[in-house]
């Protein structure tokens, strides 16, 4: 039976309760915006008004965050919380904004997340642990097959040399065959060309792929898909299912200082944080 792919990738179709699940983020979100007096917002990386940076700032290692909504929708105000728990260990967080589809392509955003990356580097020499969920674990997946030293002269090749990725979509093709697409518009060989699970993986990379233990049925392959794939090229992969956590919950252990979903981020920023200059 061919797969129905919109019905798939319906999250809030199949999450009735997403518009209470969306006002508690975003309360949360600003609670802990208020909460951090030190925190940068609104740092410029690039010359749009959404490619833009919220620092949440930490003496120890460095990491980003990058939010999902199938890359045409959005606010990294809405995941200011999503630095907590990795702050309250000392790492340091910049939740990252970026133009949208059909505004720009995913391929561009692709390139955005690279500048933004380039851009905390610069400010602070220090290589950076990626997470983020949805179209943001996408990006995440990109950040850590890239090669920096190809973009920039200044950069580590591993800039971004590990990756924590919650319900992600790396096998593009299936978006490019459902109603986002309006948006997105993928033909098909791009699909393929902006599909992370395809892409050769430098030597050294890690990433764990994470999904909500109710999430679909392509949501689970997306993410053993691309740890099998990966692992195939020489990279560290790790797969994780979280109990009945959701495609919209699934990240809610990131604003835990105890949890354990925290405490995986922070053994890879300092994994990263403890590579050779």
């Amino acid at each position: 039976m061919p797969i129905d792919y919109e019905k798939e990738y319906d999250s809030r179709g199949r999450i009735p309760e997403f518009p209470e699940i969306f006002a508690r983020r975003d309360r949360d979100a600003a609670a802990y915006r208020q909460a951090t007096p030190k925190a940068e917002l609104g740092l410029s990386y690039g010359p749009s008004p959404r490619q833009f940076i919220d620092l949440f700032p930490a003496e120890g290692p460095l990491a980003i965050f990058i939010h999902g909504g199938w890359w045409r929708m959005g606010e990294p105000s809405s995941y200011s919380h999503m630095a907590k728990g990795p702050n309250a260990h000392g790492v340091g967080v910049g939740v990252a904004g970026y133009d949208l589809c059909p505004n720009v392509t995913v391929a561009a955003i692709i390139e955005e997340m690279r500048a933004a990356c380039l851009f905390l580097w610069r400010r602070y020499r220090k290589r950076i642990a990626a997470y983020g969920s949805s179209a943001g674990a996408h990006l995440v997946a990109c950040l850590v097959a890239t090669d920096f030293a190809t973009l920039a002269s200044d950069a580590p090749a591993d800039l971004v040399p590990a990756g924590y990725a919650l319900s992600g979509v790396y096998d593009a093709t299936p978006a490019a065959q459902i109603s986002v697409n309006a948006d997105l518009r993928l033909t098909m060989e791009e699909a393929r060309r902006v599909s992370p699970v395809l892409w050769r993986v430098p030597p050294g990379r890690k990433l764990d792929a994470i999904v909500g233990g109710s999430e679909s049925s392509e949501f689970f392959r997306q993410a053993r898909d691309i740890v099998a794939a990966w692992s195939a090229k020489g990279a560290t992969t790790r797969y994780e299912e979280i109990p009945g956590a959701n495609h919209f919950t699934v990240t809610e252990p990131l604003a835990g200082p105890t949890s354990a979903m925290t405490a995986r981020v922070v053994e890879l920023a300092r994994a990263v944080e403890a590579l050779p200059r």
